[in-house]
């Protein structure tokens, strides 16, 4: 049988698998919703596309200087593109892409074998 994980550098949280509520995310189970960065995860407690706020992209911000890409996965479909998120973002330097959570993860897994400067803020999905 074939690998077709990415190959990515050593210590980044590479996506494993999605659904029941949580995350595999670099060997770890991980129940709820998540911000994932190049080096680390952290839980959000984000739980539906339409509580999405600025204020809710905190950790985001804290990560600002080392981040590109912002991939939304808004839940099991893809949410509109948020006017008030993007200009949040702007000052940052950060452009949100907005999409359904399992693209926002495989995208997510790609960017991050191209060694880009991407992080995930991932609703979780049953």
């Amino acid at each position: 049988m074939a690998d077709y994980t990415p190959p990515v550098p050593e210590g980044r949280q590479l996506i494993q698998g999605y659904g029941d509520g949580g995350f595999r995310i670099a060997g770890n189970r991980i129940d709820g919703s998540v911000v994932v960065l190049p080096g680390r995860t952290v839980a959000w407690p984000v739980s539906r596309y339409e509580d999405l706020t600025p204020d809710s992209l905190a950790p985001i911000y804290d990560a600002a200087g080392s981040i590109e890409v912002l991939l939304i996965g808004c839940g099991p479909r893809m949410g509109l593109p948020n006017a008030q998120l993007r200009e949040a973002l702007r000052p940052h330097g950060i452009v949100p892409e907005f999409m359904d959570t399992g693209a926002a993860c495989r995208t997510f897994n790609v960017l991050l074998a191209e060694d880009r400067a991407v992080a995930a803020a991932l609703i979780a999905v049953e």
